[in-house]
């Protein structure tokens, strides 16, 4: 069984390294990770060794450091041979996503069909649904929406509930493609339901993004009022979680700045600019940037107050 290993002192029970993903901090996760590679070593249970490596792997990718994860990805591909389907699954995903990531869209595309078709044979319904949900992210905007749609399908007819999980994303996934149409009462419907979902699920932080979604997609509709107060109230949220929000933060710069409150908008695209430019997801949009920190005048040092 996955995650329990015959080491020499008897059965030992390896922790679920899934669970330990923070992926607003992958280097914190690939931290955790990498602590558990001597006991991983140690049980000799290869599928979960290659497994965690896989991850180290996506966490050094979300990192920016794609050389080293394509050479963490080199250490599993020469184990392959002596593993299971679900590790080649994790395999071809992970290196499918460092492609991605690093702009490579035409090497990552063959990869996340491999991952489906053999995801789909072995009946690994989570890990399908990752691989269509992956594949709608390395398509052009025009077969965005089928992939996204066929990963829906399978997260929702799946029995298995870690991969019904993935509806939330998938809700929100079909939203940015709606939004990047300017299909927007389409896109404000999918961010509705991601929050619905959210809400069953119950994750705080979840919750809150899936909030800014619909906020962002309401001053995109010119519902500018309502959306600076659902942004208002994250940020009373964020604040009482002792955390910081630059999208927050940038989506009351543009609500106030529609209202024709420039001045008061400046300190929150200068907090904005403070936070999202040290947002390595942000590493390729520097325009966005340049935009925040000329209209935030920087730099104010702390949050502004509303």
């Amino acid at each position: 069984m996955m995650g329990v290993a015959d080491g020499k002192a008897g059965k030992t029970k390896l922790p679920d390294f899934d669970s330990l993903w923070d992926y607003d901090h992958p280097d914190a996760s690939e931290r955790k990770f990498r602590e558990l590679l001597p006991s991983a070593l140690d049980s000799r249970d290869f599928p979960y060794l290659t497994q965690l490596l896989t991850q180290i792997a996506r966490a050094e990718g979300l990192q920016r450091k794609f050389q080293d994860a394509h050479e963490t990805l080199d250490r599993v591909e020469k184990g392959l041979d002596k593993t299971d389907d679900k590790t080649r699954v994790r395999y071809l995903l992970e290196r499918g996503r460092v492609f991605n990531s690093s702009g490579k869209r035409d090497e990552a595309r063959p990869l996340f069909s491999q991952a489906l078709d053999l995801a789909v044979k072995t009946k690994d319904n989570f890990n399908a649904v990752d691989a269509a949900h992956m594949i709608a992210i390395a398509e052009p905007t025009e077969k965005q929406l089928q992939w996204n749609l066929k990963a829906l399908d399978l997260a929702e007819k799946s029995a298995d509930e870690k991969a019904r999980k993935w509806k939330g994303s998938l809700y929100n996934n079909i939203g940015w493609t709606y939004f990047e149409q300017e299909q927007y009462e389409e896109s404000l419907l999918m961010f509705e339901k991601a929050q619905e979902f959210q809400e069953q699920q119950g994750d705080p932080t979840k919750i809150m993004i899936a909030k800014w979604c619909v906020a962002k997609t309401l001053r995109m509709m010119d519902h500018t009022e309502e959306a600076l107060e659902m942004q208002r109230d994250l940020y009373e949220q964020y604040q009482a979680a002792g955390r910081r929000s630059g999208y927050v933060y940038e989506e009351i710069a543009e609500c106030l700045t529609v209202m024709g409150q420039e001045q008061e908008a400046q300190g929150w695209f200068a907090a904005a600019y403070e936070e999202l430019s040290k947002d390595p997801r942000l590493a390729d949009e520097q325009d966005r940037l340049n935009r925040l920190k000329e209209l935030g005048k920087v730099s104010r040092p702390e949050t502004p107050g509303h």
